[in-house]
């Protein structure tokens, strides 16, 4: 196995911590940061010299999000899960990076939002949208080449739309 790309999500949208149930912070937390550990730990075993691990974040990990409170907590963590795993592979040769995206259009940011609420997504960028997939996926390309990012490791990169800062 050359490249392990983590990439699953769940979020739900909740007004105040009052609402958000023990039972959405666990399914959040095991679908978010827990399966990362877990995909990490199996493919290791498959993975040689020149390997890369690459996972999904978010701007919501690095400046929080005021709804979406258990979601932002774990982007916060797959930053640092990809840091401190960077740091703990390093010597076997396998790289461990983070692409870290503001609003992408993807089936997971329209799941629980009213259609008139979606319709504004993205627009508080510079650029005035969201993302699309296909504009992200050579960050992830990027960090899955051995030839363009043998040097890299440990990195979390933002996209943002314009944007020039994070955190």
């Amino acid at each position: 196995m050359d490249v392990l790309v983590n990439n699953a999500a769940f979020q739900q949208h909740q007004k105040g911590i009052e609402d958000v149930s023990e039972e959405q912070w666990d399914r959040t937390f095991k679908t978010n940061i827990y399966a990362y550990f877990h995909m990490s730990k199996a493919a290791l075993e498959h993975m040689r010299e020149g390997s890369a691990i690459v996972n999904t974040g978010s701007i919501t990990g690095l400046e929080g999000s005021k709804e979406l409170l258990d979601y932002s907590a774990t982007k916060g963590a797959i930053h640092a899960f990809t840091k401190s795993l960077a740091q703990n592979l390093v010597e076997r040769g396998i790289r461990v990076n983070c692409v870290a995206p503001g609003p992408v259009w993807t089936p997971l940011n329209p799941s629980d939002k009213k259609a008139e609420d979606v319709a504004e997504f993205g627009a508080d960028t510079p650029m005035k949208r969201p993302a699309q997939p296909e504009e992200i996926a050579p960050a992830f390309v990027y960090f899955a080449s051995e030839i363009d990012s043998s040097y890299v490791t440990g990195e979390v990169l933002t996209l943002l739309g314009g944007e020039t800062t994070a955190g």
